[in-house]
């Protein structure tokens, strides 16, 4: 029986600015490399590495080439492949030190450590605080491998000066509690919430505070709260008090927030997730169906895999394994080292 896939993120060790700028051009990138790059925002890997080796044999800058073709290896979940070409691109570089280097470095400390490479992914973010020692990204983001290596005292001391370089940046807060909780040190993760809690004081926004009680387990102060802001958060005011009611098994009530969102504004990807996962714990099936395929015509990169691997789960609640099966090979097609999906696909074949 399937597992549903529930977040956007590749994983909570990856941060939300490094995700944001993944499928992101960059400058002085020839005709075909900047074709590759598109069809990676349509989720068409193997077409761009395609298209790669096209821009290399027309002689399209090589640094960039290996960059796309990395960045195409992360969307096939191919993390070893991708760190290669992000390794080789780096080693194109003249010896000047310039954005790019920085940019291919993040992306090769992310390849590292989706191949749980952690040690190295440390050392790449050592070097790039050794050049920019006020990169609060770089901080979050070595704390993120020293809880992966064990190292709990220097990963805090990481997220401390984070913290304190933008003490208002409450999605950060809220990014190094999760990771906190990850690793199995949630309460750690609690005091920095309720240290923000206490410093805000009752002047502090609703859909600050709501997400903030969300993820202290206190739902009902968070609803209360994320009810005031719904009208000025958007879509992610509706998501936490959505998240919030269904933590109180008040399913029907979620499900009414989520539709209500969608209703009356653009199409969202992940809110149509979060509304098939509500709908399957309902037990309604065909609903969890329509609102995943939903998601899916929107064509969002970030969500696609998830909402592509729930498809197939709702297919097999429904009973139509024989569709499931279809949509699976097709599905391991584009992520081939997706291990959850092999196991499902195995237990497919024997319906």
């Amino acid at each position: 029986m399937f597992l549903l896939k529930r977040g956007k993120k590749w994983i909570c060790l990856m941060a939300g600015a490094l995700t944001a700028v993944i499928l992101g051009g960059c400058g002085g990138a020839g005709e075909k490399t900047q074709s590759a790059m598109q069809m990676i925002q349509e989720l068409d890997y193997q077409g761009a590495l395609a298209q790669l080796d096209s821009a290399e044999e027309s002689g399209e800058n090589s640094r960039l080439i290996n960059r796309a073709r990395g960045i195409a290896c992360m969307g096939l979940i191919d993390y070893e492949g991708a760190a290669a070409f992000f390794e080789a691109a780096i080693a194109g570089s003249d010896g000047l030190v310039q954005s790019i280097d920085y940019d291919l470095n993040f992306y090769l400390a992310a390849a590292y450590t989706k191949s749980e490479r952690y040690k190295e992914a440390e050392e790449i973010y050592n070097a790039v605080l050794a050049l920019r020692p006020n990169e609060e990204d770089a901080y979050f983001l070595r704390g993120n491998v020293r809880l992966a290596l064990n190292n709990y005292e220097e990963a805090i001391a990481d997220f401390d000066k984070a913290i304190s370089m933008n003490p208002a940046n409450y999605d950060r807060l809220i990014e190094i509690f999760e990771v906190l909780d990850y690793y199995g040190h949630g309460e750690a993760g609690q005091v920095y919430l309720r240290n923000a809690l206490e410093s805000g004081g009752k002047d502090m926004d609703k859909y600050v505070s709501g997400r903030i009680y969300y993820f202290l387990g206190e739902y009902q102060n968070a609803y209360m709260a994320l009810e005031e802001a719904r009208e000025k958060g958007g879509a992610e005011s509706y998501l936490y008090l959505g998240r919030a009611y269904e933590a109180t098994g008040d399913y029907n009530y979620a499900a009414n927030v989520y539709n209500s969102y969608l209703e009356n504004n653009e199409g969202n990807a992940e809110m149509y997730n979060q509304l098939g996962l509500c709908e399957m714990t309902r037990g309604e099936y065909l609903k969890a169906l329509e609102a995943f395929q939903a998601g899916m015509q929107l064509k969002d990169t970030a969500m696609m895999q998830t909402l592509s691997f729930n498809e197939i789960v709702a297919y097999e609640f429904l009973g139509e394994y024989r569709q499931a099966q279809v949509l699976m090979e097709n599905y391991l097609k584009n992520y081939p080292d997706d291990e959850q999906a092999k196991r499902e696909y195995e237990f497919l074949s024997t319906r």
